[in-house]
């Protein structure tokens, strides 16, 4: 009899599953109406006023022209640009040294938010009332456009100025995993006590880090996030513009959050090839893995991080000493997983390792989901 409990049980769960897989689609980021196409929500804000605008290439509207000349077009006033990694026009690499500078379509100068110069100064906001945040983040902890935008966040509020975060899709929002962040390692790539993939849109993370006064000394900031329209976080969504030079398409911006953990050791993951975050190499052996062919097959029943991938690369290269670098600890913000991936754990074994963590991250985060 217990038998068949069991039986019916696991039919019922595999039921459960297929049905959610099924509700994971692939769409287009134009099925949704951005926060910077909703221009009668924060177009009256701007008026007389002297905006500064923090963007890049990924800061398009929904009828494909750039924020920039949108606002031009109408009327206001632009006094300067502020730019994260990988510049105004997203050309440059990861970790690329960003030059400021003018544009050279409409004149406006622009301030790098990059290197040395990580949060606007005092001097560089003298002048605006209000400050215009529009980046198009992919949901990870390690992707800096969310760093940039909480440095912005607490230069607005040291300097009194208002900030209006236009929202975009989330395109990693469907779920939540990963280790939560340990305090000890904050950096530029982990500033805040998250899992590796949080689950919010840009603008429900800035309402976050607002919220609970992640900010310097506590402080919040005078916030505004005009929300998305039509938005389906449980989805899939193939961006319009790559969000920076090496997420070139929906698959690598899907496996990315996965494939990025290699970035804290020497296994190779396709940068300066035509599938960069979309294969990883292990050079030592001449081999590599491509993973187009996953992200298709896959990507209506694998929300979650996928560890399978590193295990296997450090089981294959168990003489390889050198496989993790300096740089793995920060990246992934916990201090004890090289050493459970070192020592042969699974991945069943070290996920669970993340749940009471992520348990209390979900309370967190139920308070400033907008859709």
């Amino acid at each position: 009899m217990l038998r068949k409990i069991l039986a019916l049980f696991a039919i019922i769960i595999s039921i459960s599953l297929s049905i959610s897989a099924q509700d994971l689609k692939l769409l287009d980021a134009k099925d949704a109406v951005t926060g910077a196409s909703r221009m009668d929500l924060y177009l009256p804000c701007l008026k007389n006023k002297a905006v500064g605008v923090v963007a890049n290439q990924s800061s398009i509207m929904d009828n494909d022209t750039h924020l920039v000349d949108t606002l031009l077009s109408n009327g206001v006033n632009i006094v300067k640009i502020f730019t994260p990694e990988h510049g105004f026009r997203g050309t440059a690499e990861a970790g690329e040294h960003v030059a400021s500078g003018v544009d050279e379509k409409t004149g406006i100068a622009i301030v790098s938010l990059y290197g040395k110069n990580k949060k606007p100064t005092a001097e560089q906001l003298q002048g605006i009332d209000i400050l215009l945040f529009d980046l198009q983040d992919v949901g990870c902890r390690f992707y800096t456009y969310i760093s940039t935008m909480t440095y912005v966040m607490e230069a607005a509020a040291e300097n009194g100025i208002s900030i209006i975060v236009l929202d975009r899709p989330n395109p990693n929002g469907f779920y939540v995993d990963g280790p939560v962040l340990e305090p000890e390692n904050k950096s530029f790539v982990g500033m805040h006590c998250v899992p590796i993939v949080y689950g919010l849109t840009i603008g429900e993370y800035a309402l976050m880090v607002n919220g609970e006064r992640w900010l310097n000394d506590s402080i919040q900031c005078d916030l505004t996030v005009i929300p998305l329209g039509n938005y389906d976080r449980n989805a899939i969504y193939k961006l319009p513009v790559k969000p920076s030079p090496n997420l070139p398409n929906w698959e690598s911006v899907y496996l990315y959050p996965s494939l990025c953990l290699f970035e804290g050791t020497d296994v190779g993951v396709g940068r300066g090839t035509k599938l960069p975050f979309q294969i990883y190499t292990l050079p030592q052996i001449n081999d590599t893995v491509n993973l187009v062919e996953y992200a298709h097959r896959y990507r209506n029943n694998e929300q979650k991080l996928n560890l399978s991938w590193i295990l296997n690369a450090r089981k294959r290269l168990q003489n390889d000493e050198k496989f993790f670098n300096n740089y793995f600890i920060k990246l992934v913000g916990v201090s004890d997983l090289q050493q459970k991936i070192n020592s042969g754990l699974t991945e069943d074994e070290i996920r669970s390792s993340w749940q009471t963590g992520i348990d209390n991250y979900l309370k967190i985060r139920a308070k400033y989901l907008i859709y």
